[in-house]
């Protein structure tokens, strides 16, 4: 039975706003409009097969207009140029063709989303309406006013296709607004893992400005100051010759440290020869103990190693006034353990001043770093009772 409108709509894109003919409904649009000729070629020669030349000239005349109407709004949309006023004239001129010749009613199909398309609100469903009750008005007088189905049907068609129409295109601005939430949230996510990520690297930049430029200043400024307290003694000259190595060492660190954050002459040297060196560089009398079979270790854990033993012995220099300082690296098979221990003053760990301007970052970057990696970080102590700094890192070991 004729309906005023069909299950698929013309992609042509909204009149009142021009957007591109692909954005609504896709590629259906070539598919509606050849569906659209394929019926008016049908319903024309329907139309003259079964009237007379005289009653054809009208009748054909407006299915030329609408035609020509139809063809006219296909081809602003595809130029993306307002067509909605054009719809109005092909919906005025389709209801007197369809009324005056039902035969064309098969051809409302794509009429109603083409209405839809090009109208919001109101206007939109007025425009439906209006295709639909023609064509309902159409086959009704078809029927010499007999048959009321023809007159309920195209109207109760109509009234399905809204609401089926209304459906989809709620369920497509709700997938819209979906799509805009997870690019929002993507975004919002994007600039927090930035943010993390800047965070990140502040806090690694100042752990190696920690374990190196600060504890390499602070201990050459514990050297000058004995060295002007015991001028002219010999033993001054001695601290100003370990002052002036240490900031060589320190300015060579720096360096690194602008250039890779690493530290290449200590990277050269064997793991334990590495350690040693860097302990010595405030320690000068530091002791190496080496447990299990030596061999190398992943770049991040010996760097990581190395830096504690920096802070460590920098620690020994400043505050823990030992006699003797002995470092433990062990092997095991899937880990390496490195203890530093000193028989100095002690402290109370959980009496600890947070990080300030004064200082207090040591302990907190060495834990950081260990922990970073996966590693176990400890230290014990208790005033007058020396200290162990103990770090456990898993490493498996170069091949």
């Amino acid at each position: 039975m004729p309906s005023p409108a069909l299950s698929a709509a013309p992609e042509l894109p909204p009149a009142r706003t021009g957007p591109a003919p692909g954005s609504r409904l896709g590629r259906i649009d070539a598919a509606v409009h050849l569906g659209f000729a394929v019926l008016m070629v049908a319903s024309v020669v329907r139309y003259v097969m079964r009237h007379s030349a005289q009653d054809n000239q009208l009748v054909l005349a407006l299915a030329a207009a609408a035609c020509a109407l139809y063809a006219v709004i296909a081809v602003l949309a595809q130029r993306r140029r307002p067509w909605a006023v054009w719809m109005f004239v092909l919906v005025a001129v389709w209801a007197v063709l369809v009324v005056s010749a039902p035969s064309f009613a098969w051809c409302s199909f794509a009429l109603f989303f083409l209405c839809r398309i090009a109208f919001t609100g109101t206007v939109a469903y007025a425009a439906a309406g209006a295709t639909a009750a023609a064509t309902a008005a159409g086959l009704f007088r078809l029927s010499d006013g007999s048959d009321l189905a023809m007159l309920l049907g195209p109207l109760a068609v109509g009234v399905l296709l809204t609401l089926i129409y209304d459906r989809i295109e709620h369920d497509a601005a709700e997938q819209r607004r979906l799509h805009h939430e997870v690019s929002l949230a993507q975004g919002q996510l994007a600039a927090s893992e930035r943010r993390a990520g800047t965070i990140a690297e502040r806090e690694r930049v100042s752990r190696e400005i920690h374990d190196t430029v600060t504890q390499g200043l602070a201990s050459s400024l514990l050297l000058l100051e004995a060295a002007n307290r015991a001028w002219p003694e010999p033993a001054s000259r001695q601290d100003l010759r370990q002052a002036s190595e240490l900031l060589r060492r320190n300015l060579s660190d720096t360096r690194s440290l602008v250039h890779e954050l690493a530290s290449p002459g200590l990277d050269a040297s064997p793991l334990p020869d590495a350690l040693l060196q860097a302990a010595s560089q405030y320690v000068p009398d530091a002791r190496l103990l080496v447990t299990g079979e030596p061999r190398a270790v992943p770049a991040e854990v010996r760097h990581t190693l190395l830096r504690v033993v920096q802070s460590a012995a920098a620690n020994i220099k400043l505050h823990a006034s030992a006699d003797t300082t002995t470092i433990t690296l062990g092997f095991l098979p899937d880990a390496v353990t490195l203890d530093i221990y000193d028989d100095g003053t002690g402290f109370d760990p959980a009496a600890v001043a947070p990080p300030s301007d004064a200082g207090g970052y040591g302990l907190r970057a060495m834990r950081q770093r260990v922990e970073q990696l996966g590693g176990v970080f400890s230290v014990e102590s208790a005033p007058g009772e020396g200290t162990v700094v103990a770090a456990q890192l898993p490493a498996k070991g170069e091949k």
